[in-house]
């Protein structure tokens, strides 16, 4: 049996409640539910049975403390032709996100799990937009009437994902959540 995986992020209920206080008004996004909001740290794609053990093993050695972030700034990612596909919020300090991402990639391939070569972007993912994409200007109103929450928060542990796709959208259902605590003396 194969499992799509990812590690990620999960906001605090505060800090989702305030992003999907933002959702909203623009046309053709297809805005993230509370269940979706989530910071990727790593993306797994799809393992089988043994590889999906070898990361639940790696990632009960990982040795962080809890983060205290806040929201940055909107953005987007484009498609290929320069059309929007996804409307996201930053997490900062960013050093902090891709410092954890960084230790959480060295667990993982040292267990020998193969990950994506892509540049790490710490963001919570707020609208997906169809495969087309969405005209850049479509969301100029969105970006001029709304301000990130100003919101400090602390992400106490990271989870491991299984991502179970359906036509109605992706569904995360946690797998393993690894709490944060004292990093381990030197």
């Amino acid at each position: 049996m194969s499992h799509r995986l990812f590690v990620a992020l999960r906001p605090p209920a505060e800090a989702r409640s305030a992003l999907l206080a933002l959702m909203g008004g623009v046309a053709d996004a297809r805005w993230q539910s509370d269940a979706q909001l989530h910071a990727t740290l790593a993306f797994l794609g799809t393992l089988d049975r043994h590889q999906a053990e070898a990361v639940a093993a790696a990632l009960a050695r990982l040795e962080a403390a809890p983060l205290r972030l806040g929201f940055g700034p909107f953005d987007t990612f484009l498609t290929p032709r320069g059309q929007v596909s996804t409307l996201w919020i930053g997490l900062t300090p960013q050093a902090a996100v891709a410092a954890l991402a960084s230790r959480v990639s060295h667990l993982l391939l040292a267990a020998g799990i193969p990950l994506p070569t892509r540049k790490f972007v710490p963001h919570v993912t707020l609208a997906r937009f169809p495969a087309r994409g969405a005209a850049p200007a479509s969301l100029v109103r969105f970006l001029g009437d709304r301000r990130p929450p100003d919101l400090g928060f602390t992400v106490a542990s990271v989870t491991l994902f299984e991502s179970h796709l359906t036509r109605g959208g992706a569904h995360y259902a946690p797998v393993l959540e690894v709490p944060l605590g004292a990093p381990a003396p030197a």
